[in-house]
């Protein structure tokens, strides 16, 4: 403690300094505790006016001199030592040494309670942010900056909103409001005409067009205030990755998710992987994960090729600027791959590249099929041991690092980005939580190892398109202004191999492209469950930093770790941060003690019971601390990976926050949609991204079974949501941080399966009218035919004002028209009735999918036709809708021309239900007309079942009618 006789400061370890007499400085009187000037101006500054070791306060006329020693200082000098205090010595101004510690806990332990005090007194001041290099740039004098200033554009944003046109956008909100007009008017006139003759028809035909209206109002009024954006990647450049300094880029974490090898090809992950590694983003920064939750070997011997294909492939990639970077779709690219190349070796390098990937393609390829019969012994590696995952629900954790900082580089001698195998363990009788607990068990396994302050989540069939993807979404969340607020960068998704025509809506254009501009308009789109960068600080639960924390109440014994907020200043606001607090359920906010030391730190932690939330991990929980990421000073290398197999035990998250306020939430096979939904609720929002060279593309299912099978996974997600706690009707109201037309938007995701409802008993009218000569509306007065006229012009404008706006073409638009009455009466169907079985009664039904070969070349899977009771009930609307067209013209042609009129109308209501069915008919028949027999079978015996059912009820005639229909008919027999 004491050098040349001068103390050193017990704080800062700097000497002590001396007073005005030349003496050695002392505090403290009553116990000379060594502390420096600096420290010790800083902790007044702080409000601490008593010993940290004895407790005892400082004396006054020792307070009086620093203060106005103090106050006669300059505002820059004061604002230069404040920052100097803040640098250099706010890192160590709880150095409390431990030795010290242990001598004192006889005694109370004084310095730790008024270290405790202390901090419950910094709680109510927010932390200082990370300084970014635009801050710092403005803490240095201006004669500085003239000798170092740096672009003019670095210091402009990164990205700008570019709003619609108000001569679009004004005229598409006056025909909403018209339309809703209209409507009232519409429903208006329905009620109060009713069918007496057919009443219940005319009943049911209102309530399904109640339901349609209320459908629309979800999906429209979040569109209100859509927006476009553009980012500018050589700005970022500019301001983080100046010449002659390194790199600021903040590092991100990639995770590409896969279960089964044999349904996800090796060769599809593989160029997922290739593509990551290969981006344009400093190497240092990368870091890619694999989470194989099947515990495959196929997969890990598939990653060993992938790795070393990977040493010629990347440097080939940078050289010449190649997209996309995903070998399969670069080398199957039908344009000039020679234009904007200069260099005379690209040819020749090329065709040597093409070559070695062939022979990686073989590699794989002889991989998978040893892979397709397991050994009775299960399978070996190649030491000869057996292979940890031989049963894929019952094995241990496994990490395998393939790339990274100090493995293999490639061809050129150049560093590579970390690739890491991950497969989680699985035992039985734990719950594992699909996709959902594979991407938390990546959540922890990066944070131990790389920690970056960005993930970005892949789909393994998803590969970079853009190799500057990665940049765009840092223009967001690297700027100061903008990206403070932002959880996570949503990027459209885009897909490969799709038909032309797109007959099933598989691009979703609509939505990528119409909904989600809309949403970014107001609090961000929804999370999609791919292509998406995250803020790490969001997944972990915390809400943005400009909005103030959960309060948590004073009788808590977690309270001295979350940060305070002004007194409220009126009952309401009092109720509302009350209910704040179930939004933040055991999240506790730690940021404000990063100043302390690893001893007093680990105290802190263990007081607040913090492993309840994040588990039992300490590495893992200081790893949360970090707001920019990286990995801790204090982590030993050698026990990480010790750490990591840890962090992924099948029983880490018991007891714990995970899948409840952290990390992926649990409780539905959307896991996506709920993620977003939580997030948004604590106040942050998101951002829509959408470069003009896609970002991302991927592959989707384009036959029509493999599509309503998707379809029904997605809606009966949206059906789980509907009857769990996090329910949009009634979740989230509490904080009041999710705006109401994003909450629209959220009740639109989990309701609209049960339009299937409404929707296939208005589909089966047209039929039922022209089968009984009844109709659902009377006869048209003018008024009624100007409303009816007016609905239908209104629904044409909207719809072409809203092609205007967003760029979609009409085609497009039709078919998710189209597809939304096939998925409807089918899929979303069997999702309500499966989603209630399943959260009500607990019985999982399952859809099982048997295939038929194809024969044909290009898109050979469109006409792939598959079993499916899905087929069922479109198959049946359009027998039974062709059935009563029939009928109806051979009704009229008994009748006479009076009956022409009539039928006209009850026809066009029938053809726009089979010009909607239209592509399903078109998929259910193939190209060499092959439908399977028992999807006939069955759709004509519904249909003949139904109709002669129909003849003996007859429910809408007249009792009169009934009588004289059976008189009549006395002689048949029904």
């Amino acid at each position: 403690m004491m050098e040349s006789g001068v103390p050193v400061c017990h704080t800062c370890g700097e000497h002590v300094g001396l007073n005005v007499n030349g003496e050695p400085f002392v505090a403290c009187h009553e116990c000379n505790f060594p502390i420096c000037k600096s420290c010790f101006e800083y902790d007044l500054k702080e409000g601490r006016k008593a010993c940290l070791r004895c407790g005892s306060p400082y004396d006054e006329n020792l307070l009086d001199d620093v203060e106005k020693a103090t106050g006669d200082q300059s505002t820059m000098a004061a604002h230069l030592s404040k920052s100097q205090d803040v640098g250099i010595h706010a890192r160590h101004i709880s150095s409390v040494s431990t030795l010290d510690s242990e001598m004192a806990e006889d005694n109370g332990n004084p310095i730790w309670k008024n270290r405790v005090e202390s901090w419950k007194e910094k709680k109510n001041k927010k932390k200082k942010p990370a300084t970014t290099k635009v801050e710092r740039e403005a803490e240095i004098p201006p004669e500085q900056q003239m000798e170092d200033k740096p672009a003019p554009d670095a210091s402009q944003p990164l990205s700008t909103i570019i709003p619609i046109p108000k001569s679009r956008l004004a005229p598409y909100r006056t025909v909403i409001i018209m339309r809703l007009i209209i409507l009232g008017l519409f429903f208006h006139y329905r009620v109060t005409n009713p069918v007496d003759s057919a009443f219940g028809l005319w009943l049911t035909s209102v309530i399904c067009e109640i339901w349609f209206a209320f459908s629309w109002v979800l999906d429209q009024f979040p569109k209100w205030y859509p927006v476009n954006r553009e980012t500018y990647i050589d700005r970022l450049s500019a301001r983080y990755e100046r010449e002659g300094e390194p790199d600021e880029l903040a590092a991100v974490d990639f995770f590409v998710s896969t279960v089964d090898p044999l349904k996800e090809p090796p060769l599809i992950t593989a160029n997922t992987v290739l593509s990551i590694l290969a981006l344009d983003y400093p190497v240092d920064k990368v870091s890619c994960y694999i989470s194989d939750d099947g515990a495959a070997m196929l997969t890990f011997e598939s990653l060993v090729e992938t790795a070393d294909f990977a040493r010629k492939w990347v440097p080939f990639c940078k050289k010449f600027s190649i997209e996309p970077r995903a070998p399969e779709f670069y080398f199957s690219q039908k344009i000039d791959y020679l234009k904007d190349k200069v260099q005379p070796s690209f040819v020749k390098e090329r065709r040597a590249m093409k070559r070695d990937y062939e022979e990686y393609k073989i590699r794989i390829n002889a991989l998978v099929a040893k892979a397709q019969k397991t050994p009775d012994e299960g399978w070996t590696m190649q030491d000869g041991t057996s292979w940890p995952g031989n049963n894929p629900r019952d094995h241990p954790g496994m990490i395998q690092v393939f790339l990274g900082y100090s493995g293999a580089r490639d061809i050129e001698g150049n560093e590579l980005p970390r690739l890491v195998y991950v497969s989680r363990e699985k035992r039985p009788g734990y719950q594992h939580h699909k996709k959902a607990g594979a991407e938390n068990a990546l959540v922890r396994v990066s944070a131990v190892l790389t920690n970056a302050p960005f993930i970005l989540n892949l789909d393994c069939d998803h590969y970079v398109n853009n190799s500057k993807a990665v940049r765009e979404a840092m223009c967001f969340l690297m700027d100061p202004q903008v990206g403070r607020d932002v959880c996570y960068v949503q990027f459209p998704q885009r897909f490969d191999g799709i038909d032309r025509s797109d007959r099933y809506a598989n691009r979703n254009t609509v939505f990528f492209d119409v909904n989600m501009k809309g949403l970014d308009g107001i609090q961000g789109p929804v999370y999609v469950g791919t292509g998406c960068v995250f803020n790490r600080q969001a997944l972990y639960g915390y809400g943005p930093p400009s909005m103030p924390s959960f309060p948590k109440s004073s009788s808590s014994s977690c309270s001295c770790c979350c940060p305070g907020k002004k007194e409220p200043k009126d009952p309401s606001e009092l109720y509302r941060d009350a209910k704040r607090e179930e939004l933040d359920a055991a999240i506790f906010n730690l940021r404000e003690i990063d100043n302390y030391d690893e001893y007093e730190r680990s105290m802190l932690i263990s007081q607040t019971s913090f492993e309840k939330t994040f588990g039992l991990s300490s590495v893992f929980i200081e790893s949360t601390l970090m707001e920019n990421g990286g990995v801790a000073e204090s982590a030993n290398p050698s026990t990480l990976i010790k750490e990591a197999i840890h962090v992924i035990s099948c029983g880490y998250e018991e007891k714990t926050a995970w899948g409840k306020e952290i990390g992926w939430i649990y409780g539905s096979v959307t896991e996506d949609i709920l993620t977003g939904f939580k997030m948004h609720c604590r106040g942050w929002r998101s951002i829509y991204c959408m470069p003009l060279r896609p970002a991302f593309k991927g592959s989707a299912p384009i036959n029509l079974s493999d599509r309503l099978h998707q379809v029904l996974r997605w809606a009966l997600g949206s059906v789980e949501i509907f009857l769990s706690r996090h329910c949009p009707l009634w979740y989230g109201f509490g904080g009041g941080r999710l705006k109401w037309l994003q909450r629209l938007a959220y009740i639109n995701t989990i309701v609209y399966p049960f339009t299937s409802l409404p929707l296939i008993a208005y589909c089966s009218l047209p039929a039922i009218c022209l089968l009984t000569g009844k109709f659902i509306i009377p006869t048209l007065s003018n008024l009624a035919s100007v409303l009816f006229l007016g609905l239908f012009l209104s629904i044409i404008v909207t719809a072409v004002l809203e092609l205007r706006w967003s760029g979609v073409s009409i085609e497009d638009l039709w078919r998710n028209e189209q597809f939304w009455v096939i998925g409807g009466v089918s899929a979303h169907l069997f999702a309500v009735f499966q989603g209630f079985l399943k959260m009500l009664a607990g019985i999982d039904t399952n859809f099982t999918v048997t295939a038929k070969a194809a024969d044909d070349a290009d898109f050979g899977e469109l006409y792939i036709v598959k079993w499916t009771t899905l087929l069922i009930p479109p198959t049946t609307l359009l027998i039974v809708n062709m059935v009563g067209v029939v009928a109806g013209f051979s009704d009229a042609l008994n009748k006479g021309y009076e009956a022409w009129g009539p039928l006209f109308g009850k026809v066009f209501f029938s053809f726009w239900v089979i010009l909607h069915l239209y592509p399903f008919l078109k998929g259910l028949m193939g190209r060499q007309n092959r439908t399977p027999t028992i999807v006939v079978l069955w759709s004509v015996l519904l249909a003949s079942v139904f109709s002669l059912v129909w003849v003996r009820i007859n429910p809408f005639v007249s009792t009169a009618d009934s009588t004289t229909v059976s008189q009549s008919c006395i002689s048949i027999d029904c």
